[in-house]
């Protein structure tokens, strides 16, 4: 019996499972007007079942076999274990009163009307420093959820704040996995791509930090009362410090976990065994999670395997008219890439040489399809209720990842900008260099 796929040219209907779990999920939440009522994990589940079933000319141990080996994929089992040990330090933190020590000190060095402004920032520079957008989001995630707790507002708002600017440093650091992915297929030096790429989304940032401004204005917070509990703070200075260093986010989070559970126990916060408690919930917490994490692990292989991706690539790149077309479809292939397998990096990589053949067909110079392919893939990902950045800030702050996504600024307005740089040329010159 023939146990590989059919068509190596792909096909449309290897894209349905991802229609189901939109469907499922996000149509029904809207129409329900609640955005709990539909469970993500039931949504991959119908989405799961749906794929499992067009695999009819494998036997079905076959079939679960390929859906497993996507759950089991290393990049999945290496964002469970970083949810793992994200959970058990927020948890931690949260009980010895890191959160709260936090959000104190935030308040007295920012005027209320400042604090959003100033979240996105500092979810901008740590981003950028440590060039991983889930690390941004476990360390800012818990500090957004107190802030909304002593201002009164909107947590998903606060929430989305952060996951935008964690975007942002992902889309341009050096040592980010993106960055890297989409130069070495490209071509192109480190540091010529971010000076295109700076240019693109620097104008998303301004933006999206005058609409903080703006909308800041109204926020009212109380004064803080008695000192700051500074022992407290410092494991999270500690591992913000640690990341901006370059230390792999694991060990952060490692370090994190030791040094707020050292402090607690010299506090009184809790005991050894409180500690350990403290870190089995945080863990526990964070299993639907990882459970979700999974199975999107599993979808997504089943649809490349039976070439979604495939059909996605061979139909956008039949006929392309001119150099800003091309541009566009490697933005849209990136793009739909990610949509199909939830993870930017592998998106890029995927659709890389592709893009690398496009570019050097029409001339569009190395450093601009780099940037191109970088850009869209974060923008996609940012949008994603199924992707890390937005799983990781609901699970941390208790919120559905529907809900944050009504406040994600910042995606939205760097997609913009990049398709004006695309209409518009822009830039044609880095220095004396014609792109």
């Amino acid at each position: 019996m023939n146990t590989e796929p059919r068509s190596c040219r792909g096909r449309f209907a290897a894209l349905a499972p991802l229609g189901v779990f939109l469907v499922s999920y996000l149509a029904v939440s809207l129409a329900a007007g609640d955005f709990y009522r539909m469970p993500v994990s039931v949504a991959f589940l119908a989405a799961a079942v749906c794929a499992l079933a067009q695999m009819r000319h494998l036997p079905f141990a076959e079939r679960v076999a390929r859906f497993s080996a996507g759950a089991s994929h290393p990049n999945v089992l290496l964002m469970i274990w970083i949810f793992v040990l994200a959970g058990a330090f927020a948890e931690t933190a949260r009980s010895m009163g890191a959160v709260d020590a936090t959000v104190d000190l935030a308040m007295r060095l920012l005027p209320a009307s400042l604090l959003p402004a100033g979240l996105f920032l500092a979810a901008c520079f740590i981003s950028l420093s440590v060039g991983t957008s889930v690390g941004t989001i476990v360390a800012l995630a818990p500090v957004a959820a107190g802030l909304a707790g002593q201002t009164g507002a909107d947590a998903a708002w606060l929430a989305g704040i952060v996951v935008g600017g964690a975007l942002f440093g992902d889309n341009l650091s050096f040592i980010s996995d993106t960055t890297i992915a989409a130069t070495r297929t490209q071509g192109c030096d480190l540091r010529d791509k971010f000076r295109v790429n700076i240019r693109i989304v620097a104008p998303a940032a301004l933006v999206t930090l005058g609409i903080y401004l703006l909308t800041g204005r109204a926020l009212v917070a109380p004064e803080p009362a008695g000192a700051v509990a500074w022992v407290k703070v410092v494991p999270y200075l500690l591992v913000l410090a640690a990341a901006a260093g370059g230390m792999n986010v694991m060990k952060v989070l490692l370090l994190g976990i030791l040094a707020a559970g050292g402090v607690g126990v010299a506090t009184g916060s809790f005991d050894a065994l409180e500690w350990c408690g403290g870190m089995g919930r945080g863990i526990t917490g964070m299993g639907e999670l990882i459970i979700v994490t999974m199975m999107a692990g599993g979808l997504l292989e089943v649809i490349r395997t039976n070439g979604g991706i495939d059909f996605l690539i061979d139909r956008m790149t039949r006929r392309i008219p001119g150099r800003r077309s091309a541009e566009g479809v490697i933005a849209g292939l990136v793009a739909l890439a990610d949509l199909c397998t939830a993870n930017n990096t592998i998106a890029i990589l995927t659709v890389g040489p592709i893009a690398r053949d496009i570019a050097a067909r029409f001339g569009i110079d190395p450093r601009r399809s780099a940037s191109l392919l970088d850009t869209f893939s974060c923008f996609m990902q940012g949008l994603l209720p199924y992707g890390a950045q937005l799983l990781m800030a609901s699970g941390l702050t208790g919120l559905s990842p529907l809900e944050i996504m009504r406040y994600l600024y910042y995606p939205l307005v760097m997609g913009c900008c990049a398709l004006l740089a695309i209409l518009c040329r822009y830039p044609r010159r880095i220095g004396t260099d014609r792109l």
